[in-house]
């Protein structure tokens, strides 16, 4: 990996959520980590790619908890050795909560070599691909069409929700709980979205307790000060959310009419 600029990047909306996956980041061999906000689900991988000085992205969501950092740079030397240009997990099969199509990745974990996928990346080119399931589809499409693909295994956590990922010589890579957008959300705003799904925290609280004891480390307190930055970072990404999502309220209800009439 020598002379490859890496970095860790986290499609993040909760301060402290974020905070307590990049404490598990430690021994992941990289140059840094950067926290985007605000972005939508397709248009963070787009901000990757003009981040010119980075090569290699390693992409890990707030809520997708590092078990193995050893793992991670044995699959970043793989990824190079074998010539992949994406590492992660299908969107469907064993140990996931949802069934997308197996050829996407989920975005809760990607190696993604940004300097060989700028070779050929054409933005105009996604519009040949729907979104089928998830806006962030047609990039992926695009990207297993053009370049090799590392499809992880996968199993079911015991909470009977999370996934943990592993590698091929099966070491857990990380732990993703999904929900994380409920995790710090009031109990009648998430009625209001996803009634069957009821408030998360306690269920990844728990297992951010479990990734935490697996590295023999203990999860970090944080003071007054932190809860202050954390609630007021919460309500800044609320005030940009709102309008966000607002906007793409024509743009949903257009993609369920056309499902709707090829049914």
């Amino acid at each position: 990996m020598e002379g490859l600029r890496i970095k860790i990047f986290s499609r993040s909306f909760d301060l402290r959520l974020y905070r307590l996956a990049a404490g598990l980041w430690g021994g992941v061999q990289c140059e840094g980590a950067v926290r985007l906000t605000d972005k939508s689900a397709d248009g963070y991988f787009y901000a990757m790619l003009r981040h010119t000085d980075c090569d290699i992205a390693i992409n890990i969501d707030e809520d997708a908890f590092v078990a193995n950092p050893e793992a991670v740079n044995d699959l970043v030397e793989l990824m190079l050795k074998e010539g992949y240009a994406n590492i992660g997990c299908a969107d469907a099969g064993e140990g996931l909560p949802r069934s997308g199509n197996p050829k996407v990745t989920n975005p809760f974990f990607n190696i993604l070599n940004l300097k060989l996928i700028r070779e050929k990346f054409n933005r105009a080119e996604l519009k040949r691909y729907t979104e089928e399931y998830e806006p962030y589809y047609p990039f992926f499409l695009w990207l297993a069409d053009h370049f090799k693909t590392l499809y992880l295994p996968a199993k079911l956590h015991a909470d009977g929700i999370s996934t943990m990922l592993y590698d091929l010589q099966g070491r857990l890579v990380c732990q993703h709980s999904w929900y994380a957008r409920f995790y710090s959300m009031p109990g009648f705003m998430v009625r209001c979205i996803q009634r069957d799904q009821g408030r998360q925290k306690a269920r990844i609280d728990a297992l951010i307790r479990e990734s935490y004891a697996m590295r023999g480390l203990s999860v970090p307190r944080f003071g007054a000060g932190a809860r202050l930055a954390f609630l007021g970072n919460r309500i800044l990404r609320w005030i940009i959310k709102i309008p966000q999502r607002i906007s793409r309220w024509p743009h949903k209800i257009k993609r369920k009419l056309k499902r709707n009439h090829e049914k």
